[in-house]
């Protein structure tokens, strides 16, 4: 909305600017309106160019005149080399113009493609980076936005920086929400409260950034382009994603891999407080979850089913879905006497 106040009072200087060079020309006396029409139109014209030039970061513009000069110098060069002394007037104009356009626009193209090492390689000692640490930018894709975890981690304080939400990213979690799937809008739905609760937090900056490379096809790519741009952190929740950062030199956290080495560790001989949620596949056994989800298989815990018991740990598994605790009942005190039913 205030981009079209903008427009729309940039119009209406046009207009006015019109009006009075209609004025103030002698030719155009009693016609001034032609002024108008002229003013209007310019205006809507570069308004027009706005719109072509939407996602067309001020990064890619800055690069684009550097390449257009860098260009322009060396075609400059060239033609000041005394190759094309004895050519003829008409000749030697066109080889200016196509020396001019094309090194222009291979400057350009070029600086688009480069990142800020390439950069830093043409002026030695200048690098083009972020104000602040790299550390202080946060780019999250739609699976970390989805699974919430991150909104956690941000309200608890645990990381700190400004928060990147990019525009293609919002993009996807309006469709997912406006999706006739209902998993899909729901998980739209979630995403969208998730950013919701960001906002609110106040304790990071939440930036919704417009670069959208659309040389990229796939969101993923265009999410490593923008982290590595940025010199920031991804966030996500996909492995291939993360894998495929790495290899680019990207710094990816999978929430996932966070919240595995995060699990509790238990020690053989460990006295843990446990509920018993239900009955496991062996005789008598029970089964009870930590809060990390961690599954805990109890020898003689089935009567208990339903309470909270002391547990001692006796051993840990590690199979393909994650970790699985063996332990025995404490004590005798919370048995069950003779004739006592599980569910009391």
């Amino acid at each position: 909305m205030t981009i079209w106040v903008i427009r729309i009072f940039f119009l209406g200087l046009c207009g006015a600017a019109g009006w009075a060079v209609g004025q103030l020309r002698p030719e155009y006396a009693g016609q001034a309106w032609w002024g108008v029409v002229a003013g209007f139109g310019f205006g809507g014209l570069m308004i027009a160019v706005d719109e072509m030039l939407k996602g067309f970061s001020l990064r890619a513009f800055s690069a684009v005149t550097f390449g257009l000069i860098l260009g322009m110098v060396v075609a400059q060069l060239i033609d000041h080399s005394g190759l094309f002394d004895t050519t003829d007037p008409g000749t030697r104009w066109l080889v200016r113009l196509g020396l001019f356009l094309a090194f222009g626009y291979i400057g350009m193209v070029l600086a688009m493609r480069s990142n800020k090492e390439d950069f830093s390689l043409i002026i030695p000692y200048v690098r083009f980076v972020p104000r602040g640490s790299s550390d202080s930018w946060i780019v999250l894709d739609t699976s970390a936005i989805i699974d919430g975890r991150i909104v956690e981690l941000l309200e608890s304080n645990f990381l700190q920086g400004t928060v990147v939400v990019p525009r293609f990213v919002l993009r996807e979690l309006h469709q997912l929400a406006d999706s006739a799937d209902p998993g899909k809008r729901a998980r739209g739905q979630r995403g969208l409260e998730m950013l919701n609760r960001i906002q609110k937090a106040k304790r990071n900056e939440v930036r919704v950034h417009e670069a959208d490379y659309p040389d990229e096809a796939g969101v993923d790519g265009k999410l490593i382009r923008l982290a590595r741009n940025l010199g920031a952190r991804l966030f996500t929740n996909d492995a291939n994603l993360a894998r495929v950062a790495g290899l680019q030199g990207v710094t990816c956290v999978n929430l996932h891999e966070l919240a595995r080495c995060l699990r509790t560790v238990l020690l053989p001989g460990e006295v843990i407080r446990l509920r018993i949620v239900r009955e496991g596949r062996e005789r008598d056994q029970g089964v009870g979850y930590l809060p990390d989800g961690t599954m805990v298989v109890v020898n003689g815990g089935r009567p208990f089913i339903g309470r909270e018991v002391e547990v001692r740990v006796e051993s840990s598994l590690q199979t393909g879905a994650g970790v699985m605790i063996f332990a025995e009942l404490a004590g005798s005190a919370d048995r069950p006497g003779p004739g006592a039913s599980a569910s009391s």
